[in-house]
């Protein structure tokens, strides 16, 4: 599972995605920093099942740290993007692209209204960050409906005489870019359009396209650079229709991430504070940095970067944690391992679903499944809940 890390060039989107990651990303104020995208792996936190066992868990997919199972989820930095990126301006058929199978996006935005829609600086305040938003959705649409105009007329004339039906038709079209069978359906019964495919004009198509992103890859939106943002400008950002908006201060957390890495201060990704740990070895910068942040937090509770992540996962897209295991009783895999693997299913997931999702063979051969928590025998269609621990049988 991918989440597409996007937005206009000098907004701190590198800065989210090395502070969500740690990994290492270029970082400047200056467009167009990222060239090339950066992948790495954000963590979405639950409460490990093991409190619950009485017993240490053996992790294999997911860290536990102190009871918090860390769920692994890939991150992708990409390229800024500018209006008519799709038209190829700056390096937008490059930065979307590198989104095809990007599940969710994380829309970083100067929220203080301090860069253009170049990304060049301006006097805080002088540009509208609701205007990115609305400018990004265009370039969604335009290049998704791009994609699907490419020798559309002749597919939908050829389409329409034989009556297939226009999912099957757009599926086979839009599979490289993640969308599935069911964002298709819904987004084709949201958008009034002709019977016939090959009367779709392109306006038409963008349309569609507005659906199709909405339901296929939905966006939150980051308001970045709260530590310098007025409560007016949260304010404004804070309406945006239609979105999640979490404000971030990217750069305090990844500061505070490093810093917690070097030893020099006890720090959980998303906690309210910090703990100083090796004052002497702090420079006076540093010092006078940390009490910045130390205040910062005392007054939003958060760097909202974590927040920002869990919200994406777990609200956006309705992902929960479902750990699958061999033997019910004591909640092992064959080797023993307590609660090795930790998986993220859509809400509304079956045990079976849970068995394809764990191996291919072990959902085709499924014969039924036990909840590890009440060892009561569940079937096929038995929906599974957060945080569940379940053993699948299925045949030899």
């Amino acid at each position: 599972m991918e989440l597409g890390v996007v937005g206009k060039p000098n907004v701190g989107k590198s800065t989210f995605f090395a502070a969500s990651t740690l990994a290492p990303a270029q970082i400047a104020s200056y467009p167009f920093t990222t060239i090339h995208p950066n992948r790495g792996i954000a963590y979405v936190r639950k409460p490990c099942p093991h409190v619950d066992l009485g017993r240490a868990c053996d992790p294999h997919n997911s860290p536990c740290q102190d009871g918090t199972r860390l769920v692994p989820v890939e991150l992708l930095d990409v390229a800024g993007l500018v209006p008519r990126a799709h038209e190829g301006r700056g390096l937008g058929n490059q930065f979307l692209n590198d989104l095809r199978q990007a599940s969710a996006l994380i829309h970083i935005v100067d929220g203080t209204g301090g860069t253009d829609f170049e990304g060049n600086p301006v006097a805080p305040g002088a540009h509208d960050p609701l205007e990115d938003v609305k400018f990004l959705e265009e370039e969604l649409a335009h290049w998704i409906a791009g994609i699907l105009r490419r020798n559309w007329e002749k597919e939908a004339r050829k389409a329409d005489l034989e009556e297939v039906p226009a999912e099957r038709v757009l599926h086979g079209r839009l599979t490289g870019l993640g969308f599935t069978e069911v964002q298709i359906h819904v987004s084709l019964r949201d958008t009034v359009l002709d019977p016939k495919m090959a009367r779709w004009s392109y306006e038409d198509l963008v349309r569609l396209a507005r659906s199709l992103r909405r339901h296929g890859k939905p966006m939150i939106l980051a308001a970045n650079k709260a530590d310098l943002m007025t409560r007016e400008q949260l304010e404004q950002i804070g309406r945006a229709e239609g979105y999640r908006v979490v404000p971030t201060a990217a750069e305090y957390e990844l500061a505070l991430r490093r810093a917690a890495k070097a030893g020099l201060i006890a720090y959980e990704p998303g906690a309210a504070a910090f703990e100083v740990l090796e004052p002497a070895k702090l420079s006076p910068a540093q010092t006078k940095a940390l009490d910045q942040i130390a205040q910062f937090l005392k007054d939003r509770r958060t760097t909202g970067v974590q927040a920002c992540i869990e919200e994406a996962v777990t609200k956006l897209l309705g992902l929960i944690v479902v750990y699958p295991v061999e033997d019910e009783q004591k909640w092992t895999d064959k080797q023993g391992n307590v609660l090795p693997d930790a998986f993220l299913v859509p809400q509304g997931s079956t045990a079976v679903d849970v068995a394809f999702k764990v191996h291919t063979e072990l959902g085709k051969h499924f014969i039924r499944a036990i909840d590890g928590r009440t060892k009561m025998v569940v079937g096929h269609n038995h929906v599974v809940r957060d945080g569940d621990i379940l053993k699948v049988v299925a045949k030899a």
